[in-house]
């Protein structure tokens, strides 16, 4: 078994002042969020009266690999705490995107019932129950309580964090994987070399690993500075994590670029050097090119759009308040506690944030802002007008759903570039 890697691949906790991927030093500092408390701790009404802890948020990028990260890191056993709030399986075309993720990968890979797929970090299980339909063999790798839904379900998941060891333990009783995918986790790892070789590990030969992360180019060119979180320490162009796996015993085989979250990247990354590459890897790297993905002004115009989006905000909601209008939030994604920390908008602005009637975050409150999280029924009494999408890249699905149940409002896409949309615009 190996268990070797670089010794920058395993991220301390607290200030980081190396590039996560190359070790670099050409570092530049991109934006500088503030302190901001972690994303996805929601508080209870109890916990509003207590101190709450902050950590330094900052967009980082290496001249180097051409990634993006934060410069400082918490603890994966506090950011992903065993009540972690996020279910993929409640949020609809989340359910129809994973469900033909795992059909196109059945495909393209001829998977059969002797072929086992592992998914690490797994949630309730939504992406593996795809390939369970198609007829695969499934595991599910899942650390917080989240996994039991999973197991409810009938999707089988080890609640777990996944390193050389764990992988060691699934080999044995389970025999090696062919493929093993992980949908916006890999940018999440502290333990990026624990993972990568565990994944070596478990993978057969010619085994193919598929990360799906977030994009950087469609976050500079989209603006979208929320993607900025303690839970995503690095934010990947394609250059960046072929460096990545070129210190390890793998090729970057084809690559895929998606609209899930604003705009994602899936990469197949294929066990053993020097496997042959597809042409979609060498187009992608020279459009990051063209894009500028390698020089320091891109990033500086996208801290620039930045600010303007923050001021739009900002100035818009004042001119709400003094006109005497009502205006509310829609949805409480980890984005929207980057946002409306940066923003310095509280509950005296926005009353409340909407969800979905199912979410595990009702009841509770927005971190940092301290907004209260309530059942989306409530619009249809309150009336608002104007709702201010936060999960602003589901925006169209949203605003169709809520104009068709009835609802008057306007609509307020904050990012990438602030617009109002008028009710009578939806179609």
């Amino acid at each position: 078994m190996h268990t070797k890697y670089p010794k920058h691949h395993l991220i301390k906790t607290g200030h980081i002042e190396h590039c996560q991927i190359c070790n670099s030093e050409k570092l530049h500092l991109i934006l500088d969020l503030g302190h901001h408390p972690l994303c996805d701790t929601l508080l209870t009404k109890e916990m509003l009266d207590q101190p709450e802890n902050t950590y330094p948020l900052r967009m980082i990028w290496c001249q180097n690999c051409t990634g993006v990260q934060i410069d400082y890191c918490v603890d994966g056993s506090v950011v992903y705490h065993p009540d972690y709030p996020y279910k993929s399986g409640i949020s609809k075309p989340l359910v129809e995107y994973q469900k033909s993720m795992a059909l196109s990968l059945i495909k393209k890979y001829n998977l059969t019932k002797k072929d086992l797929v592992v998914d690490i970090g797994s949630n309730d299980g939504t992406l593996l129950s795809g390939f369970k339909q198609g007829g695969v063999k499934i595991l599910g790798i899942e650390p917080t309580n989240i996994a039991k839904y999973a197991n409810a379900s009938g999707i089988k998941t080890i609640q777990s964090f996944f390193d050389i060891k764990e992988s060691e333990k699934i080999k044995k009783k389970c025999g090696k994987a062919k493929l093993i995918t992980t949908t916006n986790v890999f940018a999440h790892m502290q333990t990026i070399g624990e993972m990568i070789m565990g994944i070596y590990n478990l993978l057969e030969d010619y085994g193919v690993f598929i990360s799906e992360t977030h994009y950087l180019l469609d976050v500079i060119q989209g603006g979208q500075f929320d993607t900025i979180y303690h839970e995503h320490l690095r934010t990947y162009s394609l250059r960046s994590i072929i460096a990545l796996f070129d210190q390890y015993d793998f090729t970057v085989t084809d690559v895929e670029r998606g609209d899930r979250y604003g705009g994602n990247i899936r990469v197949h990354i294929t066990k053993g050097k020097g496997r042959k590459v597809s042409q979609n890897v060498t187009n992608l790297l020279k459009l990051e090119k063209k894009a500028g993905l390698d020089k320091l002004k891109t990033y500086t115009e996208f801290a620039k759009s930045v600010k303007k989006a923050r001021i739009d905000f900002i100035n818009f909601l004042a001119k709400v308040k003094k006109e005497g209008k009502t205006i509310v939030g829609k949805s409480s994604p980890g984005r929207a506690s980057t946002l409306l920390n940066y923003y310095g908008v509280g509950k005296e602005s926005l009353p409340y944030l909407a969800e979905l009637s199912n979410s595990l975050k009702l009841g509770m409150y927005l971190p940092g802002k301290h907004i209260p999280i309530v059942d989306e029924k409530i619009l249809f009494k309150d009336k608002p007008d104007f709702i201010v999408v936060l999960s602003w890249h589901y925006g169209e699905v949203i605003m169709k759903r809520l104009k068709k149940a009835g609802l008057k409002s306007d609509f307020v896409i904050p990012l990438p570039i602030f617009k109002i949309i008028k009710n009578k615009d939806v179609k």
